[in-house]
């Protein structure tokens, strides 16, 4: 019987997930800080996050006159107000012999679900939109970028990483006018360096306009980046 009880809980707990695909149908809430927009900045939490994390970039990311920031929380509950965009199995998803998960080759059904959420949450909000987010947003900001016809003024990815990036690179040709904001941390501990680096050369070949902000640190916002990601939005967002 003992052996039969690890089966029986994964059984359940994938039922459980796979219930919660059919019956999730909005986002939670979100929180809106500055003007009455647009422009609208969108930023996606990341895992084990949820918006009020964001509220603190509010004070030192600039905004034109009349912009707003608009922070969604995940549809993905956890422990103590933690939240998600799906279950992120990060254990997972690190190789055999390596220290870091890799994503890349990875399609998680949730990360579907989310986009769709997140798509139609924007539905209600006004063009010019910047969508952009942290580790798990940041994967999510990508995947909505590159996998949908999503109007966008600019793509941002702090610490994030790709996900079924072969997919992703098909559609770099429609995204040719996308100006597109990448920062990753050289000693990031979560999600590896090397696959954002990966990742920019790729959009760089491409002919795809990136600005690159490698930084000496973890997984992280740092001060640095918030400066450069100022002089981007200064450069890309209409005022």
């Amino acid at each position: 019987m003992k052996r039969w009880l690890p089966i029986a809980v994964l059984v359940l707990a994938v039922g459980a997930f796979l219930l919660w695909l059919r019956v999730q149908t909005s986002l939670p809430s979100a929180i809106v800080r500055g003007g009455a927009g647009p422009p609208n900045i969108v930023l996606l939490h990341g895992y084990g996050s949820n918006a009020e994390d964001w509220l603190q970039f509010s004070e030192t990311v600039n905004l034109p006159p009349n912009g707003r920031f608009v922070f969604p929380n995940g549809p993905w509950r956890g422990p103590s107000g933690a939240r998600g965009w799906w279950w992120l199995n990060i254990e997972g998803h690190v190789p055999k012999g390596e220290r870091f998960p890799d994503f890349s080759v990875a399609s998680p059904a949730g990360i579907k679900v989310a986009s769709r959420l997140v798509r139609e949450f924007l539905e209600d909000v006004p063009e010019p939109i910047v969508l952009g987010g942290f580790s798990q947003g940041a994967m999510l900001s990508g995947e909505i970028a590159f996998q949908s016809e999503q109007p966008l003024a600019a793509l941002v990815m702090l610490g994030g990483t790709t996900v079924n990036e072969a997919v992703w690179v098909e559609r770099f040709p429609g995204r040719r006018s996308l100006p597109i904001f990448i920062a990753h941390g050289r000693q990031d501990g979560v999600l590896p360096f090397a696959i954002a680096d990966r990742f920019r050369t790729k959009l760089q070949a491409a002919g795809l306009d990136v600005t690159w902000v490698p930084f000496d640190g973890g997984h992280e916002i740092p001060p640095p980046v918030i400066r450069e990601l100022n002089t981007f939005l200064a450069k890309h967002v209409s005022r």
